[in-house]
């Protein structure tokens, strides 16, 4: 394993344990070179997954680019990252055991805003509003009352 500040390939595994979801394995390395310690995850590589546009383009699935969605709606609120990392998780675990390794982002979207309006309703309008792609202040309005119901 490299060492993100130093760059040398001599680490030590100081610690090791399973993470909640049991997929993947956290490791705390020390770096023999500059003795600064660091963080990575191991997890089993799956299939791939492969996600079809709404403008019918595909690409193939990130968890990173997932993930990066999911801050972004949970910005200046209170949602920890282990909740979004844990939204990330299940929703991967989630498409992976679906029936078909190709998935509109559409139901991606949908698993993702509904969890999202579980734990804080200002990250799930900013999440709906880029997935559902509201164009103006009506669609927020109806989007607010449909949660205020």
């Amino acid at each position: 394993m490299k060492c993100p500040y130093c760059g040398s390939h001599e680490t030590e595994v100081v610690e090791t344990r399973d993470s909640e979801d049991l997929e993947t394995i956290r490791r705390r390395r020390n770096c023999v070179t500059c003795e600064k310690r660091f963080t990575t995850y191991e997890r089993v590589e799956n299939f791939h997954l492969i996600v079809i546009k709404k403008d019918g383009k595909r690409e193939q699935f990130s968890r990173e680019k997932l993930r990066n969605g999911i801050i972004r709606a949970c910005e200046k609120t209170t949602v920890p990252v282990e909740a979004i990392d844990k939204i990330v998780a299940e929703a991967e675990r989630e498409l992976r055991t679906g029936d078909s390794v190709e998935i509109e982002s559409k139901k991606i979207g949908q698993i993702i805003a509904n969890k999202l309006k579980k734990i804080d309703k200002v990250a799930y309008i900013r999440f709906a509003s880029v997935f559902k792609r509201f164009v103006d202040v009506e669609d927020f309005e109806k989007e607010v009352q449909k949660l205020i119901k």
